[in-house]
């Protein structure tokens, strides 16, 4: 159960700042679907404007890294940092983007490996090798 309101449509439009973000959300995403987040965070009209502006900045503009990469790369950190409903809604998002199956169990995989290999160097401290230094 949330621990703060999600706010509903109505609400949400009674508010003007809040509207305007929601309004944003549905043309970039050309989707009138908007998720719980998003709902959660609009009792802060401020931070709900700040984090859409940051995602939308790093999650939809032009880049280096296609958007299916973006995702697979947000839901590894998502995995991280044990946060379910990012793993859940970034999982959505890439499969909408066009990861497969088989991709998704690669990626399953690699984040499972890394996470062993990260937990192992940690416990033995092992000191970074010169070469590796950048």
């Amino acid at each position: 159960m949330a621990t703060v309101k999600l706010l509903t449509d109505a609400e949400v439009n009674a508010v003007p700042a809040l509207k305007e973000v929601f309004d944003d959300m549905r043309t970039t995403k050309k989707s009138d679907f908007v998720n719980n987040f998003w709902r959660g965070l609009a009792n802060d009209p401020v931070l709900l404007k700040r984090t859409w502006e940051g995602l939308k900045a790093v999650m939809t503009a032009e880049g280096a890294l296609d958007p299916l990469t973006r995702e697979l790369i947000y839901i590894a950190v998502s995995t991280a940092n044990g946060c379910s409903y990012c793993i859940h809604s970034h999982t959505a998002a890439a499969k909408a983007r066009g990861m497969t199956e088989a991709q998704h169990a690669e990626l399953l995989a690699v984040i499972g490996l890394a996470g062993q290999t990260n937990h192992l160097v940690n416990a033995m401290q092992i000191p970074v090798d010169k070469e590796f230094l950048v």
